[in-house]
């Protein structure tokens, strides 16, 4: 209810975007003109070609336009609040670092970064400035995703027994990076699957023992001779619950099922941008659409403006990429890989 009162009496925050990829200008743009507390202020890129147009279009001004090597001179440009880390995966942890030095607070796509390490020196840069860091996590806002979480972790059907989580994508010849594993950390895992290891978590509101996990085999040497094309995996919980989960980049796959002692629900598609369909084993459920991503930035904005904590901070990144590592030494190994999660992790209740 703060909330609801207190709109219109904060400013917009500023947010500059570093890389000016499909993603952006397909999903995140747009969003932040759907925004009520954020407003573009500025681009980083070192494609001219791109920069040009969207400066034209959103009427920017030079000053807010920064190349990756000029960078770090945003942090003398009061207009710019926060920056939102749009790049490929290995480069999140550089521009975490820089940004929080320039004294800005930071969205960061999913994944945090490709490995513990690299999460680690994000949040100590984060910690050393002072700054906040939000993980790009835009389904924790989605009502869809807040329904399956509250009948999931309430155990409105019950105890819930097992889960299906399955999001994979046909990349084609798009993407080229996310083939590269310098760029990308690893395949379909760390980009669609992350996904899955976040919703076994928030769907029960417990924390994963043990994994276990496969490569599925590859149908193109050519395109994956460096990141896995799929790969399956089972989580396994103190309570005798199970996820079975799955991704990949030859498949299109779009659902959550969790199955309960006394019934079921599920979303299908799950891990979209919108058109999330959920039904149960009592009917169907639907929500008014949102956009996800305008949903998530200000809802971080508001963290900056009421001085509250995220829902997704920098520790729930850093357990997803301890799970992610992990989940690979399972399916390299063939063994059963324990998960000791606390240390990591905040709490998974919603």
């Amino acid at each position: 209810m703060q909330i609801q009162k207190n709109r219109g009496e904060h400013r917009k925050l500023g947010v500059a975007l570093v890389g000016v990829g499909e993603y952006v200008v397909d999903q995140v743009i747009p969003a932040l003109q759907e925004t009520q507390y954020c407003e573009l202020k500025g681009l980083v890129s070192s494609e001219p070609e791109k920069l040009g147009p969207l400066k034209e279009q959103y009427q920017l001004p030079e000053e807010n336009i920064y190349s990756y090597d000029r960078f770090d001179e945003i942090s003398d440009n009061p207009g710019i609040d926060i920056v939102y880390i749009v790049l490929p995966n290995s480069m999140h942890v550089e521009y975490c670092i820089r940004a929080a030095k320039a004294g800005k607070h930071i969205i960061c796509e999913k994944p945090m970064a490709v490995n513990r390490v690299e999460c680690l020196d994000i949040i100590e840069a984060v910690e050393q400035a002072g700054v906040r860091f939000s993980m790009g996590y835009r389904l924790h806002f989605d009502p869809h995703h807040i329904e399956m979480m509250r009948l999931g972790q309430q155990e409105l059907f019950g105890p819930v027994k097992r889960m299906i989580l399955h999001n994979s994508m046909d990349i084609k010849d798009s993407s080229p990076w996310r083939l590269d594993k310098k760029l990308s950390g690893g395949g379909p895992l760390m980009n669609n699957g992350v996904y899955c290891v976040q919703a076994a978590i928030y769907l029960s509101g417990q924390f994963p023992t043990a994994v276990e996990a496969r490569f599925a085999p590859i149908t193109d040497r050519k395109r994956f001779k460096e990141v896995e094309e799929g790969i399956e995996w089972t989580f396994y919980f103190d309570n005798g619950l199970e996820a079975h989960c799955e991704t990949s980049y030859t498949k299109d796959q779009n659902l959550m099922r969790v199955e309960a002692e006394r019934g079921w629900f599920e979303l299908s598609p799950a891990f979209a941008y919108d058109g999330l369909k959920g039904k149960t084993s009592e009917g169907e459920i639907s929500f008014e659409p949102v956009n996800q991503q305008a949903t998530q930035m200000d809802d971080f904005a508001l963290c900056i403006l009421t001085d509250r904590e995220t829902r997704v901070p920098p520790e729930m990144g850093l357990r997803d990429v301890v799970i992610m590592e992990a989940i690979y030494r399972a399916a390299k190994t063939g063994e059963r890989i324990k998960l000791e999660l606390q240390q990591y992790a905040t709490s998974p209740e919603y």
